[in-house]
C-alpha cells in the first residue's frame, strides 16, 4: 500500500507538466491563427480601399472633362454677346480673356491626365508581357496570367503549388515563384497582393479548422518564398485569405472545384501620379 501511495505521488508531476505543455502549445496555434484572420481581413480591406479609390479618381477625371465641355460653350455664349452689343465690349472682353484663360489650364491639366493615363496602360502592358515571359513552360490548369482593371493577375492552382489539404508550397511551385519573384524585383513602383481560395468542401484538422484558416496560410507561405527565398521587397507585397467565397467556377464539379482552389498573386500598379494631378496634393 505505501509503494503505491509513492508511485501515485511520483506520476502526478509528470501528469501536469504534461498538461501544461499541451496548454501551451495549443495557446500558440491559437494566437497564429487569429493574428492570421486578423491579418486577412485588415489586407481584403486595404485591397477594397485601392479599388475604390482607383474608381473615385476615374469619376473625378470625368467630372473635369464635362467641365472643360461647358466652359466651351460659356466661352462661344461671350463671343456672340461681344459681337451683338459693342457698348459691353471692354467687359466682355475681360471676362472672355479670363474664360480663356482658364480653358488654356484646364486643357493643360487634361493633356497631362491623359499622358500620365497613356504611361499607365503601357507600364501595365509591359507588366503584363514580362510576367506571361517569365512564366512560360507552365500549362493552363497550372497557372493562367491576365489583366483585368489596370492589374495583372496571376492564378497558380494548388497542385502547382501544394499537396491537398497542405500549406508547404513544393519544389515545384518554388519553381515558379522563382521565375514571378524576377519579374517582381524589377518593378519597385507596384503593390503585391497574395489571395489564397479554397474549394467549398470543408476541412477540420489539426492544423486548419477551417477553409478560412487554410487559405491565409497558403497565402503567407507564398510570401514567405517570395520574401525570404528570393527577395521581394516585403513592403510592397501582403497576404490574405479568402476562403470559398470567391470562387471562379462552379463547385459542382471536379473540374470547377479544381480551378477555385488557387492562390492569385495581383500586381498592382501604383497611381501615386495620377493622384496627385487630380487632387493638387
Amino acid at each position: 500500500m505505501k509503494t503505491l501511495k509513492l508511485l501515485f505521488l511520483g506520476l502526478v508531476p509528470l501528469m501536469m507538466t504534461s498538461c501544461l505543455v499541451s496548454k501551451k502549445k495549443f495557446d500558440i496555434a491559437e494566437s497564429g491563427r487569429l493574428a492570421a484572420l486578423y491579418s486577412r481581413d485588415s489586407l481584403a480591406d486595404m485591397l477594397a480601399t485601392k479599388r475604390a479609390d482607383y474608381a473615385q479618381l476615374e469619376k473625378l477625371f470625368n467630372i473635369l472633362k464635362d467641365d472643360t465641355v461647358q466652359l466651351r460653350k460659356g466661352i462661344r455664349n461671350y463671343q456672340a454677346l461681344l459681337n451683338a452689343n459693342m457698348s459691353e465690349n471692354e467687359n466682355l472682353t475681360s471676362q472672355l480673356n479670363q474664360r480663356l484663360r482658364e480653358l488654356g489650364e484646364r486643357e493643360e491639366t487634361i493633356r497631362q491626365l491623359q499622358g500620365v493615363i497613356d504611361e499607365q496602360n503601357q507600364r501595365v502592358k509591359s507588366l503584363l508581357d514580362n510576367v506571361k515571359a517569365a512564366l512560360t513552360g507552365f500549362s493552363s490548369d497550372e497557372l493562367t496570367v491576365r489583366e483585368e482593371g489596370g492589374k495583372v493577375y496571376v492564378a497558380m492552382s494548388d497542385k502547382l503549388l501544394f499537396e491537398s489539404g497542405k500549406a508547404i508550397v513544393n519544389e515545384q511551385g518554388k519553381s515558379a515563384l522563382g521565375k514571378l519573384a524576377e519579374v517582381l524585383n524589377r518593378q519597385t513602383d507596384v503593390d503585391v497582393y497574395i489571395e489564397g481560395h479554397t474549394d467549398n468542401v470543408p476541412i477540420k484538422t489539426a492544423v486548419f479548422q477551417d477553409n478560412w484558416d487554410l487559405s491565409v496560410i497558403r497565402a503567407t507561405s507564398v510570401v514567405r518564398i517570395l520574401t525570404g527565398d528570393y527577395g521581394v521587397n516585403p513592403l510592397q507585397i501582403q497576404p490574405c485569405g479568402r476562403g470559398e467565397f470567391k470562387p471562379v467556377d462552379t463547385n459542382t464539379t471536379p473540374e470547377g472545384k479544381a480551378r477555385n482552389r488557387r492562390t492569385e498573386i495581383i500586381i498592382a500598379p501604383r497611381l501615386d501620379k495620377l493622384y496627385e494631378l487630380i487632387t493638387g496634393k
